[in-house]
């Protein structure tokens, strides 16, 4: 029941700006999925899975291609900003389950950018200038690195998108370079092919190897739904998400293959394991031995800018849409009247990710990154229930629904790649998840006693609203 003093802050606050159409989305899928997730990942896969590098990204694509079913179909329906937290408040009505599933997108948002941060100032930046750079400094360019992402946000989606495009354009051309290196190491009669057959069954199953690597690889798909926290700001919604959605992230499947198999030809799983975060870079050593190192290092430093960008992007979004539910509150719905966007959300988003950056070690944030991608297989079980709840809840416009097998395979596979065991993550991250968790309770039950104090109810919007 919405009381008098609940009134959406929808109501009171000028619209977001529809700026996207089919192409920049395109692109914001494109460039949040590739992101930095397969430019750091892939020699910790390799040492999981072995030689058939390749397996574990089709897995985590299957994955994440029946997911996006279910998100498709909920955006369609529910054209609003919020995504996975939208969904299981209206699906569930639980305010509770809605703050968590909230929480949880937004620290993997944060932590993604934080660490894409660290990354910045701790890695890409002395590789692609050949200096050094002291471990404070380092902190200072982290923190005004997050600072000019936020001036770049609270400019205008217009401008966030149009830079999202030309960084996505850069990002994209590291990959195929190691795709063109891999075809011509193949037409040279270098490399391996046989190694892609290789399954690490050292001291586990191949099935254990596989399942294992997986779900780290899906750490490197996720992306693909932060596109929806910015269905506000799409023209249409409801008709362009479908063929870009499913095209942008079969186009970024097809692509962490290709990655996968150059990587696997070149160089030996060992090998690419030791070279950790920097696989790519050895893989690239290996066939184009000639090609500039530094030059490599850059198209990593502005891929590392454009991931960061998005996942801020989406969590200042996503607490705004938030707000507009009433589970937060609606100060986090504020927009600014000229630039046309959620200031405040910006704001908060930005000064958690600052604090990260400056007070938590990189180490420290890559595990709570991980970590969340762990929480985020559990919200994407939990939407693709919500989806198949929902289709009880009737709306009058059209929009695309998702064959019920979808989201049902989709359920109990992120399901089983999250159970301890047999998903093959470190305990210490389960532990994390837990003190995650439990920080967002305590947080849930602080958001509560302020919504109480500002005498903000909790409403469900009218599905008629979803209309305009």
């Amino acid at each position: 029941m919405v009381t008098e003093n609940t009134v959406p802050a929808s109501e009171k606050q000028p619209a977001l700006n529809r700026v996207m159409g089919s192409k920049l989305l395109f692109f914001f899928v494109i460039g949040d999925i590739l992101g930095t997730g397969i430019y750091t990942l892939t020699g910790n896969i390799a040492g999981k899975v072995g030689g058939a590098l390749w397996l574990p990204f089709l897995g985590a694509f299957l994955v994440a291609f029946l997911t996006a079913f279910s998100y498709l179909e909920l955006v369609g329906k529910y054209p609003r900003a919020a995504g996975a937290a939208l969904y299981t408040n209206r699906a569930f009505n639980i305010q509770f389950l809605t703050f968590l599933v909230a929480f949880t997108v937004m620290c993997s948002g944060i932590t993604s950018a934080s660490t894409a941060a660290h990354g910045f100032g701790g890695t890409y930046l002395p590789r692609s200038f050949d200096i050094e750079i002291s471990p404070w400094l380092v902190a200072v360019i982290a923190v005004a690195f997050v600072l000019v992402l936020a001036a770049v946000n609270f400019l205008g989606v217009s401008h966030s998108v149009k830079v999202n495009v030309v960084l996505t354009c850069i990002e994209l051309s590291g990959l195929l370079i190691i795709i063109g290196v891999g075809v011509f190491a193949v037409l040279s009669g270098d490399g391996e092919p046989s190694r892609l057959t290789e399954i690490n069954t050292s001291d586990q199953t191949a099935w254990a190897a596989i399942t294992a690597a997986t779900g780290l690889a899906f750490f490197a798909m996720v992306g693909f739904e932060d596109s929806v926290n910015m269905a506000e700001e799409c023209q249409r919604p409801e008709k362009i998400f479908p063929k870009v959605l499913l095209t942008g992230l079969a186009t970024a499947g097809l692509i962490y293959i290709l990655v996968a198999i150059t990587s696997s030809i070149l160089l030996p799983a060992d090998a690419l394991a030791e070279a950790g975060t920097g696989s790519l870079l050895a893989v690239l050593q290996v066939g184009a031995p000639d090609f500039p190192l530094r030059l490599f290092a850059f198209i990593g430093l502005l891929a590392v800018v454009n991931s960061a960008l998005i996942n801020m992007l989406m969590a200042s979004r996503l607490l705004y849409g938030m707000a507009n539910e009433g589970v937060l509150p609606r100060i986090f719905g504020t927009v600014h009247p000229f630039r046309r966007t959620p200031w405040v959300s910006i704001g908060v988003t930005t000064g958690i990710a600052s604090l990260l950056v400056a007070f938590v070690g990189s180490e420290a944030v890559s595990k709570l990154g991980s970590t969340t991608g762990l929480l985020l297989l559990l919200v994407f079980a939990v939407v693709n229930i919500a989806v198949l709840v929902l289709r009880r809840e009737k709306v009058e416009h059209k929009y695309f629904k998702a064959p019920t097998w979808a989201p049902v395979v989709a359920a109990v596979l992120c399901l089983y790649l999250s159970i301890p065991g047999l998903s093959g993550r470190e305990a210490a991250q389960y532990q994390i998840a837990g003190i995650l968790i439990g920080a967002g309770v305590i947080l849930y039950f602080v958001n509560r006693a302020v919504l109480r104090a500002r005498g903000e109810d909790v409403k469900r919007f009218d599905p008629q609203a979803l209309k305009e």
